[in-house]
């Protein structure tokens, strides 16, 4: 190795990121419940659109992305100037910090927030600030207290990612007006379509200057394999994102099936009414088995048990059984195991199996 060629300061301080598992070894008939996919997958008009691309892969995608803009636009009644579409969320994430964010300047998220918060503040070079929550849920109080000259950036999920926890849009409201006047609030939306009647922040998004909304078609749209995500801010804000976002950053195919998908709210609206059920379930079923739960508003439930080694000993035999769901000992609720809600029969499947580890203790 040449120790002359240096990777930037901080970089090899990052963590990796590990998603969650997709098989285990020997067993076969694996449900998959670790990364909150949509059980029902995309829907039929965005697998039609996935096939028709095919014959559009030899030419390069459009610069500007302006049919999918237009389409999210008519979906939840934005302006379509506002928008800005990524590689997921995720790069929508990165492109905030590698613009607004760098040395000693400082990002602030929640102690259980999503682990790019961390991971893109890092890159860019930021001081990552990780705030306590209370009971599990984001502490505006908390928050607006980490903030400071130096602060750039402020993320939160809400709902929030693993816990399934939400504030409210008043607490929200209060929070992007009490930071400081450099510092921009983002709001990370990815669950947001599970919350019947939510826009995400859009609203406020509208209504201020420092605040950016970002969101995912790889949760409720079923099309975490294509990787499509997009953010709504103030024209501003999005101009600078784009002055930095790779031209071709999206695929034609990423783009005409993102479009269909978005088109297709009657199928959106079927699988947040087929989750609040089974979630709804799943929580009771594991709250009798004494496995108690927060009250989700997300496509998952966080499962609390009553040590480390009971979580962990609990995976190790679902894994057993060809049940995958997440730990999150990375999030700090190490006694914690994240369980996508899945279809009735994996739910039933998950619980029935919960059941039997705690009858063998």
């Amino acid at each position: 190795m040449n120790d002359a060629i240096r990777p930037q300061p901080g970089i090899m301080d990052i963590a990796l990121y590990v998603g969650g598992k997709a098989s285990v070894a020997g067993v076969s008939n694996v449900v998959k419940l670790s990364s909150n996919e949509n059980p029902f997958g995309p829907s039929a008009k965005a697998k039609d659109a996935f096939q028709r691309s095919v014959h559009q892969i030899h030419r390069y995608p459009s610069t500007d992305h302006a049919s999918l803009h237009h389409a999210i636009a008519d979906a939840h009644g934005l302006d379509a100037s506002r928008i800005i579409c990524g590689v997921g969320s995720d790069e929508i994430i990165h492109f905030l910090c590698q613009a607004y964010a760098g040395p000693k300047d400082e990002v602030v998220f929640t102690e259980h927030g999503f682990l790019m918060y961390r991971i893109s503040a890092m890159a860019a070079g930021a001081v990552p600030v990780e705030v306590a929550e209370r009971e599990r849920t984001t502490d505006v109080d908390a928050i607006l207290r980490a903030c400071n000259r130096r602060t750039k950036l402020v993320f939160i999920a809400n709902p929030n990612n693993p816990t399934g926890t939400m504030i409210s849009a008043a607490e929200v409201e209060r929070l992007a007006a009490g930071l400081p006047p450099q510092a921009i609030l983002v709001l990370d939306g990815a669950y947001a379509e599970f919350v019947d009647g939510y826009d995400g922040g859009a609203a406020l998004v509208a209504a201020r200057e420092n605040v950016v909304m970002t969101r995912t078609f790889s949760k409720i749209y079923g099309l975490g394999g294509l990787r499509v995500g997009w953010g709504y801010g103030p024209k501003a804000i999005i101009d600078v994102l784009n002055r930095i976002r790779g031209p071709f950053n999206l695929s034609n195919t990423q783009l005409d099936v993102a479009e269909a998908a978005v088109r297709d709210q009657d199928y959106v609206t079927k699988c947040r009414a087929e989750n609040s059920k089974m979630r709804h379930w799943l929580a009771l079923a594991l709250a009798e088995l004494g496995v108690p739960s927060d009250t989700s508003m997300a496509n998952f439930v966080l499962a609390r048990f009553a040590s480390p080694e009971e979580a962990e000993a609990c995976d190790l035999f679902l894994q057993s059984q060809g049940l995958l769901v997440r730990r999150v000992a990375s999030y700090k609720l190490p006694h914690c195991l994240r369980i996508t809600v899945g279809d009735e029969a994996g739910c039933r499947r998950v619980a029935h199996a919960i059941g039997q580890f705690k009858g063998m203790k």
